[in-house]
């Protein structure tokens, strides 16, 4: 594992429908959905990690603070940055902002813990029986 703070992922997207509070049910506006918002801020995360992880390893998600400051209607462009600020052992923290043209629209952390795929997805299962 190569994880060190300043790893760094953006994406870009375009605000349509699928993205929106109305269709998610999150909400009854067509703007960006916070729980769309959150998905984006956590796969730049994943973005940024993946290939400083050894063979058979993955990040999980255990923490998030948001904030959703402004409303992005359909057709708006907003870009998702995401770094890492923290190392901690297998504890990764990220900081993140989403901003469209003219304003942060949201802002936050993400904490994800690095652990191994299969060892993961047997304790998932035993949880489950």
């Amino acid at each position: 594992m190569t994880l060190a703070p300043g790893l760094r992922a953006q994406l870009l997207i375009m605000v349509e429908m699928e993205d929106t509070a109305k269709r998610l049910g999150s909400g009854d506006v067509p703007v960006l959905a916070t729980p769309r918002l959150l998905a984006l801020a956590e796969t730049a995360t994943v973005r940024a990690v993946e290939k400083h992880l050894a063979p058979g390893e993955t990040s999980v998600g255990t923490r998030v603070t948001l904030e959703h400051l402004a409303a992005s209607p359909l057709g708006t462009h907003v870009q998702i940055g995401v770094e890492l600020t923290e190392v901690d052992g297998r504890r990764l923290v990220f900081a993140f902002e989403a901003h469209d043209k003219h304003t942060v629209v949201g802002r936050g952390t993400i904490e994800r813990v690095v652990v191994d795929r299969a060892r993961f997805l047997a304790r998932a299962q035993q949880s489950t029986r």
